[in-house]
């Protein structure tokens, strides 16, 4: 488990929202359920590094990248990790 946190750069949009320039993204993670620990475990280890954008679609493996996704913030939630 990575505890440093690290400071990703941002960029500003036209609207004036802030976003990072880094994020992960999730094509083809839910496609297979025996994946799913190392597909939650690689969110976790992004998060734990500060990339805090997760790029997902519900199209993406029918659905299945959005629910790695939700089992990474539950995960967070059961370990009483701030959101």
């Amino acid at each position: 488990m990575f505890h440093a946190m690290t400071r990703i750069r941002s960029a500003t949009l036209p609207g004036g929202e802030t976003i990072p320039v880094l994020g992960q993204g999730t094509w083809r993670m839910g496609e297979d359920k025996s994946k799913r620990p190392s597909e939650v475990a690689a969110l976790r280890t992004g998060i734990d590094l500060g990339m805090n954008l997760i790029d997902t679609a519900e199209m993406y493996a029918d659905g299945g990248a959005e629910r790695v996704r939700v089992d990474r913030e539950r995960e967070r939630h059961d370990r009483g990790e701030a959101g």
